[in-house]
């Protein structure tokens, strides 16, 4: 996942980070006193309705736009603040890579309650209206513009939909529930709710990482609404390993405690206007993946505007999970709760760091119900990016049966 990139590859950047923090805290103390805005201020829900392009009750066209942005990260809305991030910097940085796809697409906010709202983009060829619709839940850190390698090919006989969960993306970032349990209900209820207002009754539904484990735990509580289930390197299915057999190095060890103890991406925003560079530093090989597009650091743009807001999901997340890596509540103990109707298949990345264990363990106590494992070669965690043909082609093939 993205986080554990973060953390082993920028040991350097964070005392890097420490030094200019301790030598401009009061240059940023004068900022944060001067301006309407605070590092950990959340953006205000007026300022996400500035940005939205369409009604509550239709879409409208914003795709392929491409004319290249001419805000900076110090553009005049953003010189005020300790990070140099709006959400319409993050729109920004999302139309940029979706400038790049060929299928055209409607976006909207997609109201859930009356105060919070999931950003959804739709892609739907009139000639694809009767067939079951694919739906795309994104992984932690990330949101709907990650998925650009995958949207032309499984949009082309089907509608498509993706949305950046709550609290995440340009979706609305409500405070969460510090308790695992509630906090994954709210990730659960939220998706029920878009899927209800945006009228689906059966899907394709497909998620990523921490996507993988939400639904899964959606399609526990909803099985009718889900024609087959794709778990993309899913995180948080197994069990954490005794502390005896995690022998990481001490550096690991050390970095892993702070870590812990803050928001899993708090250094990007302590970077403040920093922030960028260490990120980019830090997982540039992420643009790397999506070089069939685009050949320069836009992804990276997106992740960091993604990231340097209000941590609502993060937060969720953190209290969610076990030294990051693994669940508080691993998926493995209610793989039997799923219905034997609902078939499930997972696709693994051979060089990923998620412990495919999980897989064989969901295939083993399924083995009276459809579950399929594919494990791709040359693929890492972002198995989706890494090889996009393979992957996009097993989806395919699913919808094809499904219909």
């Amino acid at each position: 996942m993205f986080y554990r990139g973060l953390i082993k590859r920028t040991f350097c950047e964070l005392r890097r980070c420490i030094f200019i923090n301790n030598n401009l805290k009061n240059f940023g103390c004068r900022l944060r006193s001067t301006t309407m805005t605070t590092m950990s201020a959340p953006i205000a829900e007026g300022e996400v309705d500035s940005q939205q392009m369409v009604s509550s009750e239709s879409y409208q066209d914003i795709s392929n736009n491409n004319e290249e942005s001419s805000a900076g990260w110090f553009s005049n809305r953003t010189w005020g603040r300790w990070s140099p991030t709006s959400a319409k910097l993050l729109q920004q940085a999302e139309e940029s890579i979706l400038s790049c796809i060929k299928t055209k697409y409607e976006g909207k906010f997609v109201p859930i309650t009356s105060e919070d709202k999931l950003w959804t983009i739709k892609l739907n060829p009139s000639e694809a209206s009767d067939k079951t619709p694919v739906v795309l839940v994104h992984g932690f850190a990330s949101g709907v513009g990650l998925w650009s390698l995958n949207l032309d090919a499984l949009s082309e006989k089907q509608p498509l939909y993706a949305f950046d969960m709550l609290g995440f993306g340009r979706s609305s970032r409500p405070k969460m529930p510090n308790d695992p349990e509630l906090a994954e209900k709210e990730f659960v209820d939220a998706m029920e709710k878009w899927r209800s207002k945006v009228g689906i009754e059966k899907m394709v539904l497909v998620g990523h990482s921490l996507g993988g484990y939400l639904t899964y735990s959606y399609s526990i509580q909803h099985p009718e609404r889900v024609q087959h289930l794709v778990l993309a390197d899913p995180w948080g299915f197994s069990e954490k390993p005794p502390a005896e057999e995690l022998r990481f190095p001490l550096w690991i060890r050390a970095i892993g405690a702070v870590a812990t103890a803050f928001n899993p991406l708090s250094s990007i925003r302590a970077a403040g206007p920093w922030g960028p560079r260490l990120l980019k530093r830090a997982r540039g090989d992420l643009s790397k993946k999506f070089i069939k597009l685009f050949d320069d650091d836009r992804i990276c743009t997106y992740i960091y505007h993604c990231n340097a807001q209000q941590p609502s999901g993060e937060e969720a997340f953190k209290s969610m999970s076990q030294m990051l890596g693994w669940a508080v509540n691993p998926m493995v103990r209610r793989v039997e709760q799923l219905s034997k109707k609902v078939p499930v298949t997972a696709i693994y990345g051979e060089d990923s760091w998620m412990n495919r264990a999980g897989g064989e363990k969901l295939k083993d106590i399924r083995k009276d119900a459809y579950t399929k494992v594919h494990v791709l070669k040359e693929a890492g965690h972002h198995v989706y990016a890494d090889r996009t043909t393979a992957f996009n082609g097993i989806i395919r093939d699913i919808c094809d049966e499904v219909d």
